[in-house]
């Protein structure tokens, strides 16, 4: 859902006075979103990884029990 322009305005602005009144949280802020992205990746990758590995064993297995 879309922002009107007043509400992207008012969070400008309560963003840039958190930035003056409390810059360390305002920093945690930030990081923590990018964090969260970062963690939903690396378990996407972990899946993946975890996946690839599986179909290989079977692959081999498949490949020995046939030979």
């Amino acid at each position: 859902m879309a922002l009107s322009m007043d509400e992207e305005r008012i969070l400008t602005e309560i963003a840039s006075r958190l930035s003056r009144e409390d810059p360390a949280l305002a920093q945690r802020l930030e990081r923590f979103g990018r964090a969260r992205r970062t963690r939903a990746r690396r378990i996407a990758a972990a899946v993946v990884i975890a996946v690839l590995g599986l179909v290989s064993a079977v692959g081999t297995a498949i490949a020995v029990f046939f030979t």
